[in-house]
């Protein structure tokens, strides 16, 4: 379990970090309205890879699959941004879609430099 509770720090932080990282050009390229249009997904998405990350953790206590609970943040999110006339979809899906670049980021980690295993 050491090594998931790391995974998932690690995943929260890079996605942490790669919002931080494409506020500023998103900003200075578009508008304000659409950074934080961007930053309204990207919050969701965290709060999606936690719920998913807890959801994975009670696997082993038991529970035989994954619940459906980090789905529903995605829906309601994007059925907000579509009847609320600030927000606009396609930033807050994107936005959204970051944690998925913090496995890229993650994977290429990997591939490029992997960790050596403990034999044992």
């Amino acid at each position: 379990m050491g090594e998931f509770y790391q995974l998932r720090q690690e995943l929260l932080a890079t996605t942490l970090i790669l919002m931080a990282i494409a506020f500023g050009p998103v900003w200075w390229y578009y508008s304000l309205k659409i950074a934080l249009n961007y930053l309204v997904g990207a919050f969701t998405g965290v709060i999606y890879l936690k719920l998913l990350a807890r959801n994975v953790e009670r696997l082993g206590t038991g529970k035989t699959s994954v619940g459906k609970s980090q789905l529903a943040v995605f829906v309601g999110v994007m059925i907000f941004a579509t009847q609320w006339k600030q927000l606009e979809v396609l930033p807050v899906f994107l936005g959204f879609l970051t944690y998925k670049a913090a496995i890229l980021v993650y994977t290429l980690k990997t591939v490029i430099a992997p960790q050596s295993v403990p034999k044992g």
